[in-house]
């Protein structure tokens, strides 16, 4: 991808007019009402939008490296209205899509429109994304997971001719110790990989390589900050993102408009490479082919040459390699996997995951096989501590495994839903249940004698700490009561008493809750006209109770005057 400096590298074959007019042509004649992306100038440089800050290239997901910019042709895929999916080999060659890489691209727009809806991505983006940065991994050069038969990777981002993008992961991924390089069919430097990378294949591991795991990353990073991709300012936000050229940005959305028309599926390894790289000078005039020209790979080791085949001897035509059909296409049935009961303490993790089997016809299972679990019903618990739903690629084994559930701190049943996304197949649901916090442990948190005088307010305020196995028990509910005695516990109907909102007497209490060191402090206790020792009782579902004892003492009466012998009046002390 053709990083900016204080100047542009070498457009290539095309320059941001003959692009822009390209792209122009290509709307009229095959899709009405399409507008083409807009061109700011010839040059093809212009700011990435109306008040944006133009980005370092290590702020795009490629660092700006080389390109292909071959444009698509001007005559349409399929005539207007007819299948945008058609099964055979038809068509264009340029509109064939090998195999994984098309199943790619449309299981990465199906898992995020299931988790993203909102973002609107098409699969066609990623293909013309795809297009221009690998030829669809060099015409689907790829094994059976997806993963390309040799690294991809763009030229080293050392500053010169390119962008100054020092080495981010110590060549894990480009084999680069001293700078970065764009890696993968999607190209992505290996700093952003480090925040995007997925594993949407199943197999463990997040590949820049593997086209499914590129794919799923590339359509996350295109529907970030929010964008919705069926708005023309967000599409092309997104595109920019990728590369900061307004060249780029035409050529994209070229391909984005030709895969729109329609498109077919090719064999893996029969696509057709693209010519013209923006980083290479155009070295054949219009109307002539080029030797397309891939992104650096690893050398291939030296030929004898292959004897030229004998004229009299009947040649059979090279026979191509079976489709595998995508994972959608093969799975009739998903059932649980052995989860067992879904049980959880309010605020904390479930000891369980929801876990399903995609199943064929033939009873085998399906890997690379989108799964959506979403949480149902009237609950606060979320998945992976923060969403409703998640899709989840089932692995080699056919399996798809749910986040961590959390469990919120409303207690309840639920149901954790797992249906195909893409597939109007039965769906396999599971029942999770949510109990309350629970303390084992109540006592007092202080030592003072609670006292009071009839018909006025206790002095002191009660509080009390609730553990679990020793521990703090944070949010607990308790209830307390005045009771009658320790042995009859029955609600008491004279003695202490709590206020109610209105400021009514009420001697019991519901709804009480311990705070995140376990402690509690009651609100204000008052005292009627009974003086004597009662009883306050706190209790805790989980069986943590403790008794406390109130006493109630009648006021000191005033002293008695009484009358002197010299006729004065004195205070004589009450008995």
């Amino acid at each position: 991808m053709a990083a900016q400096f204080g100047r542009r590298l070498r457009r290539g074959a095309t320059s941001g007019a003959v692009v822009a007019a390209a792209v122009a042509a290509l709307a009229a004649s095959q899709a009405p009402g399409v507008t083409p992306p807009p061109s700011d100038n010839a040059s093809g440089d212009r700011p990435v939008g109306v008040g944006d800050t133009p980005a370092s290239p290590d702020d795009t997901a490629t660092g700006d490296s080389p390109y292909y910019t071959q444009l698509p042709p001007l005559n349409t895929p399929n005539k207007p209205g007819t299948s945008i999916d058609l099964p055979i080999v038809t068509g264009p060659a340029e509109a064939g899509i090998p195999a994984s890489v098309l199943a790619a691209y449309k299981r990465a727009e199906q898992s995020i429109r299931a988790s993203d809806p909102a973002c609107n991505l098409p699969w066609q983006l990623l293909a013309g994304i795809g297009k221009v940065e690998s030829g669809q991994a060099r015409g689907g050069r790829v094994d059976a997971n997806g993963t390309t038969d040799s690294p991809i990777l763009g030229p080293k981002l050392d500053g010169v001719g390119f962008a100054n993008i020092s080495d981010t992961d110590n060549g894990a991924f480009d084999g680069d110790t001293t700078h970065d390089r764009a890696v993968g069919p999607m190209q992505f430097i290996p700093s952003t990989w480090a925040t995007w990378g997925q594993d949407a294949n199943g197999d463990g591991r997040k590949d820049p390589n593997n086209i499914y795991d590129a794919a799923q990353a590339a359509g996350l990073y295109l529907c970030a900050n929010n964008r919705d991709l069926a708005v023309k300012a967000d599409l092309d936000r997104a595109i920019l993102s990728y590369n900061r050229s307004t060249e780029y940005l035409h050529t994209v959305l070229s391909w984005f408009e030709y895969y729109k028309r329609g498109t077919h599926q090719v064999p893996d390894g029969t696509g057709q490479l693209p010519v013209d790289r923006s980083d290479t000078p155009r070295t054949t005039t219009p109307g002539q082919t080029q030797k397309p020209t891939d992104p650096v790979t690893p050398a291939p080791s030296p030929s004898t040459g292959t004897p030229k085949p004998n004229p009299s001897t009947p040649t059979t035509p090279p026979t191509k390699p079976p489709v595998d059909p995508p994972a959608t296409a093969k799975v009739v049935r998903i059932k649980d996997a052995g989860t067992g009961a879904l049980t959880a303490t309010a605020g904390g993790v479930f000891d369980g995951r929801p876990t399903v089997l995609a199943l064929d016809a033939n009873g085998k299972p399906v890997a690379g096989l989108s799964v959506r679990f979403e949480i149902v019903g009237s609950t606060d618990a979320n998945l992976g501590g923060v969403a409703k739903s998640v899709t989840v690629t089932t692995g080699s084994a056919g399996k798809a495994v749910a986040p961590p559930v959390r469990a919120g701190e409303k207690p309840g049943t639920f149901t954790v839903r797992a249906t195909v996304v893409g597939r109007a197949l039965a769906p396999v649901d599971f029942s999770a249940t949510v109990t309350e916090r629970t303390a084992d442990t109540l006592a007092r948190g202080d030592a003072e004698e609670l006292t009071a005088t009839t018909g006025e307010r206790f002095a002191d305020r009660v509080l009390v700490k609730a553990t679990l196995d020793g521990a703090v028990a944070p949010s607990v509910a308790l209830t307390a009561t005045m009771i009658t005695s320790a042995d009859d516990p029955q609600t008491n109907t004279k003695g202490p008493y709590f206020k109610d909102a209105d400021g009514n007497p009420v001697r019991t209490l519901t709804g009480l809750k311990t705070d995140e060191n376990g402690l509690l402090t009651l609100p204000d206790i008052y005292a009627d006209g009974e003086a004597g020792t009662f009883l306050l009782r706190l209790t805790t579902p989980g069986g943590g109770t403790v008794t406390i004892e109130l006493k109630v003492t009648a006021p000191t009466p005033e002293p008695t005057p009484t009358p002197s012998p010299s006729g004065s009046t004195e205070a004589t002390p009450a008995p």
